[in-house]
């Protein structure tokens, strides 16, 4: 099994997520068993990504059965009826492409890169898999292990992966995000075959999914073959994604403090995160922070860098701002300590830095801001990989493909006012967790 890409949905939040339309020519359609299909035109090259989204990730998984989606992810590559045992990574290798897949707290998706005169058996392999999974007892049980092994290599030897996973499941509690995609070391050795086949069964159908054909393919093309493959697939549970009050956390603003300590953390490290509105809930208040976590901390050029790495008061520093979520959005921002300084003592700078930055912030600043997020845009366009990461995360969340016509004119629109409404919420009414990874002596772990 190739290597997962866990958090692959928030690397692309640090980036500019959207182009127009003349940037990334798109078309969708729907098959009558209700999947949507969302092909988007690259002629540069006779290659194709092909991206099937399925609407279900760890915050669907049933209370106790935490990593149910991950593990269903390995077995999906364990064989079916008609492609038994490795036969569907055999077949796309023996065909000069590549394939993989990721599991999030939202979404699955799997994906395979192609040339285009074999798109049909990459499309024919995705297809059968979608309802022909063989669900075998020496498969789980290998896969099951593989994916304990990876809990234990990720997760549980990896401190600043506990770390973040102790504050998620603070910050977030009371909502599915607080549980860890993995799921825990217990939950994945307590599952069974028939939890899996439950999930598939009732989340991988037609209805629940987005394919997404990203390259040099035309939109009747991908409409035959899309009918040849998938049109015959009944729907068996998941028929459409609801809005779902679970993955709200409580109104009233709470305010964590949490302090780790790790025998092999060598420099300590203080975080930030805040719960804020998202691009679906909020998104005048979503582009204010895009545009403000620019200008705050991602980049060398950014305030953080120049006010606390350059100038000696932190080691690293930086800001990030994932707004593409099914809840809420979430901002951030760390640094780790500069030699001499404490922990606290960067946190007050980072502090300070939050509100420092707002003042400095102007109009000038603030459309030279604009004008670089803009302007990255075009690199979107010549990468068909990168593409249909952009439009499948999009449409898996249930978010309408049109924000990215729209996302150059919203981003334009962000005003100085709207970014000290945007942070003065954040900082008034957020709930938010402080988090301190500190070293420690080998019997204070």
């Amino acid at each position: 099994m190739k290597k997962k890409v866990l958090a692959v949905v928030f690397a692309f939040l640090l980036f500019p997520l959207f182009a127009k339309a003349k940037l990334l020519p798109m078309e969708k359609f729907s098959l009558d068993n209700g999947l949507q299909v969302i092909v988007v035109s690259n002629t540069k090259a006779p290659i194709v990504k092909q991206m099937l989204w399925y609407k279900a990730g760890s915050i669907d998984e049933p209370v106790g059965k935490g990593g149910v989606a991950h593990l269903l992810e390995h077995l999906m590559f364990r064989g079916t009826k008609r492609v038994p045992g490795s036969g569907f990574n055999d077949i796309i290798t023996q065909n000069g492409g590549d394939s993989n897949a990721f599991t999030s707290t939202d979404f699955t998706a799997y994906h395979e890169f192609v040339d285009i005169s074999r798109l049909e058996v990459a499309m024919a392999l995705e297809a059968d898999r979608m309802v022909n999974l063989d669900f075998d007892t020496e498969a789980f049980d290998k896969e099951q292990m593989i994916v304990f092994q990876e809990r234990k290599q990720r997760i549980d030897n990896n401190p600043m992966a506990q770390f973040a996973e102790a504050m998620n499941k603070i910050l977030w509690q009371g909502t599915p995000y607080e549980r860890p995609v993995t799921g825990t070391e217990e939950e994945i050795l307590n599952l069974t075959p028939e939890d899996v086949k439950k999930f598939y069964q009732h989340y991988y159908s037609p209805a629940n999914a987005v394919l997404i054909l990203s390259g040099d393919i035309d939109v009747p093309t991908a409409k035959q073959l899309a009918e040849k493959y998938f049109g015959d697939i009944k729907n068996s549970g998941k028929k459409e994604q609801k809005s779902d009050t679970r993955l709200l956390p409580s109104k009233n603003k709470m305010v964590y403090q949490l302090e780790m300590f790790h025998p092999e953390i060598k420099t300590p490290r203080v975080v930030n995160r805040y719960i804020v509105a998202s691009l679906q809930e909020n998104s005048k208040q979503a582009y204010a922070l895009m545009v403000f976590s620019k200008y705050f901390g991602e980049g060398d050029n950014s305030f953080l860098n120049r006010e606390l790495v350059l100038k000696k008061q932190a080691a690293a520093a930086g800001s990030s701002y994932s707004a593409l979520s099914r809840g809420k959005g979430e901002f951030s921002f760390s640094a780790v300590p500069a030699a001499g300084k404490t922990a606290a003592e960067t946190e007050r700078l980072l502090q300070k830095a939050l509100k420092d930055s707002i003042v400095s912030l102007n109009e000038d600043k603030l459309e030279k801001e604009k004008h670089k997020m803009v302007s990255g845009l075009v690199y979107i366009r010549d990468n068909p990989e990168d593409a249909a990461m952009l439009v499948g995360q999009m449409a898996a969340l249930g978010i309408n493909i049109n924000e990215i016509d729209d996302y150059e004119e919203n981003i334009k629109n962000v005003t100085l006012s709207d970014i000290k409404q945007a942070v003065s919420d954040m900082l008034s009414s957020s709930t938010s967790i402080t988090g301190y990874l500190m070293p420690a002596e080998k019997e204070d772990k």
